[in-house]
């Protein structure tokens, strides 16, 4: 089922409900990497690139994270994120549908990295990622068309 998403660029205005976020759908696969992270530093990772910032929109509300980085060779998802009650509803795999759209226009792969204990992976597989490495924390993913 296909809904009805739109983005928006975050803003400052938007910090407190990205730590939010983050904690939400991140802590636990942080966590079961070995990393434990302060307010503080979770703020850090969230400033980092931050232009790259557009929040996912469910009828105009705030109900995610895509940090897309656009480079000469590639799109790479720095960050994409949902709150956990909008996961596992077809939202994220809409989301990751409409990026390769953006990146077969542009004739461009698509990069990401997941930690690997993150379900997310499985996601990912599913719309045509494939695992192109792996260190010790994290796998290495590209979609190609």
């Amino acid at each position: 089922m296909s809904v009805l998403l739109s983005y928006r660029k975050a803003t400052i205005e938007d910090l407190a409900f990205l730590l939010q976020l983050r904690k939400a759908s991140m802590t636990k696969h942080l966590e079961a990497a070995g990393l434990f992270l302060s307010d503080k530093e979770h703020l850090e990772r969230i400033k980092e690139h931050f232009n790259d910032s557009q929040l996912i929109l469910l009828n105009n509300k705030a109900i995610g994270l895509l940090k897309l980085g656009i480079m000469q060779e590639r799109l790479h998802i720095r960050q994409f994120q949902l709150l956990p009650k909008y996961q596992g509803k077809g939202i994220g795999y809409q989301v990751l549908k409409s990026l390769i759209t953006k990146a077969r226009k542009r004739n461009l792969p698509i990069t990401l990295n997941v930690l690997l204990a993150n379900p997310a992976k499985a996601l990912y597989q599913r719309v045509g990622f494939k695992i192109i490495g792996q260190n010790e924390l994290e796998y290495q993913m590209c979609y190609r068309h």
